[in-house]
């Protein structure tokens, strides 16, 4: 049975072949993408999934006007996307949605 000083040298070496052999897998693996990327004129661009950028419409990405005011604090909502939670705690609690209008 071995002892634990040679179980011990026996770890570092296989981790030390481990740390190797993935290096050297890595370094591989980046030169088949390289060289694939080279044969499909891919760019990194192409890689991460990132499409080329759409033309936008002149309204895209315009701040809206807020609809609706709470009284208490004076944060506002545009009426687009979710309901804050100041607009859902007081419908809740019986107001109107009229009642936060601008």
């Amino acid at each position: 049975m071995p002892t634990l000083q040679e179980l011990l040298a026996q770890k570092a070496s296989l981790e030390k072949q481990i740390a190797e052999t993935q290096r050297q897998e890595r370094t591989d693996a980046i030169a088949k993408v390289k060289s694939l990327m080279a044969e499909y004129g891919l760019t990194a661009a192409d890689i991460a999934g990132k499409p080329a950028a759409a033309p936008r419409g002149a309204a895209a990405g315009r701040k809206v006007a807020p609809k609706y005011r709470n009284p208490q604090t004076g944060e506002t909502w545009s009426g687009r996307g979710l309901q804050p939670n100041w607009l859902k705690n007081a419908l809740a609690a019986g107001h109107k949605i009229e009642e936060f209008s601008v």
